[in-house]
């Protein structure tokens, strides 16, 4: 994949970011930078950023969210803001195991999506590692 400007631009704002954001977050956020990006461009190099595995991509009801991360890993997402946190978490073996036993598949990969409330009065920007 070539790695224009313009996907240089999109890249650099989601690493910068590290958070989840819509295509028009995208384009509103560059153009207050002074980037000058048309609504259709962020669109399609989205798109074919995604496509080639470089970004993510998470359809919500609201609509498609895009993020930083390409690697398999979790999210978590706070059902009073709507926002989405990504949780690195690893499942015990036994667990696995108890799901391959009772569906006859064999996990390869798996991801989760929780949702829940923080207590009043904390926050986190990091990334949750959760990983014995």
């Amino acid at each position: 994949m070539r790695l224009s400007r313009q996907r240089r631009m999109v890249l650099d704002l989601l690493w910068a970011e590290k958070s989840h954001l819509s295509a028009r977050d995208i384009f509103e956020k560059l153009n207050d930078l002074g980037r000058n990006i048309g609504h259709t461009s962020v669109y399609q190099n989205l798109e074919a950023l995604q496509s080639a595995g470089v970004i993510e991509c998470l359809d919500r009801a609201s609509g498609r969210l895009y993020g930083y991360r390409s690697d398999p890993h979790s999210h978590i997402t706070c059902l009073d803001s709507g926002a989405i946190e990504d949780l690195d978490v690893a499942l015990p073996a036994e667990l696995l195991e108890q799901i391959e036993r009772s569906t006859g598949y064999r996990i390869e990969s798996y991801t989760l999506n929780l949702t829940g409330r923080r207590p009043s009065g904390s926050s986190s920007d990091q990334p949750v590692d959760l990983r014995g």
